[in-house]
């Protein structure tokens, strides 16, 4: 939507998802990227789907591709089992996921200190077959416990994120109140507090939930934002979400935090996606 004020507000602050966007690219190209297209931090999913311990030189070279782009990695997924894809999580699957999502833990929380990443990412974990939901219910607070730990002890926050139930119908937390229960249970299980929302506009729209009634009641407890538009998960403008007033009301109800572009591009290149952003909003103030 060229010509919105989008971002003309000082306190709106934006980064690029590089697990969705510039994914035309290898990894290690994207941070250069998102750069050149004017933003100066970016967030990403875990990028080794199918390991929790990739080798030392992949993390440095990874480590060494955001800091050569000069931007700031302000979130990062824990490992999730296959993404892109059917989203799954790991860390309430019994047997070797689970393993896997702990063996994950440290390894983030020390990649995240690295870059000075101060917020880390859970995803649930889907429900299992032949499993009891109250276990895996279960094991996904032990493991968000743990989690929660990790994050503290490099300073950063633990998300918590809810999808949506049509394109993840096995994945429990599909409504704002089922992720804020659990961002609950943890901070009350830890005495840390260091458990927030993951506010992802795009899942509760999905959902048909209201959304400026989630603003309302949840900002408090919101440690990100994430945006697409829907219909298509596209970019704002190409669905009819009112994504603006939607920012616009999270900013009044007092978050100040980043917002995660976490959507497709659609049939161009990565760089070409941010039209209905100006140049000037695209650098964190």
């Amino acid at each position: 939507m060229p010509g919105s004020e989008w971002g003309t507000a000082s306190d709106q602050r934006f980064n690029v998802n590089l697990s969705i966007l510039f994914t035309e690219l290898p990894l290690l190209e994207r941070p250069a990227a998102a750069a050149a297209a004017g933003f100066t931090a970016v967030e990403l999913w875990w990028p080794w789907v199918d390991s929790p311990t990739p080798e030392r030189s992949e993390l440095d070279a990874l480590k060494k591709a955001i800091e050569d782009a000069g931007v700031q990695l302000t979130g990062l997924n824990f490992y999730a089992g296959q993404l892109p894809g059917p989203d799954r999580g790991a860390l309430s699957i019994p047997g070797a996921e689970s393993e896997r999502f702990r063996a994950n833990i440290d390894v983030v929380a020390d990649f995240a200190r690295s870059v000075n990443c101060k917020a880390l990412n859970a995803l649930y974990g889907n429900r299992v077959e032949g499993v009891d939901p109250a276990e895996q219910d279960a094991l996904a607070l032990e493991n968000l416990v743990l989690a929660a730990r990790a994050a503290d002890r490099i300073g950063a926050i633990l998300l918590i994120e809810t999808l949506n139930r049509p394109e993840s119908p096995l994945y429990p937390l599909v409504s704002a109140p089922a992720g804020i229960a659990v961002v609950d249970r943890v901070n009350e299980a830890t005495g840390l507090g260091n458990a927030r929302f993951l506010m992802d506009l795009y899942h509760l729209s999905m959902n048909g939930e209201d959304l400026p009634s989630v603003i309302e009641r949840y900002a408090a407890k919101t440690g990100h934002v994430q945006i697409a538009d829907n219909p298509g998960r596209g970019a704002p403008g190409t669905g009819t979400l009112p994504l603006e007033e939607l920012l616009g009301r999270l900013r009044k109800a007092g978050y100040e935090g980043w917002v995660g572009l976490e959507y497709k591009p659609g049939e161009r290149p990565s760089a070409e996606a941010f039209d209905w952003l100006p140049t000037e909003a695209r650098a964190a103030r």
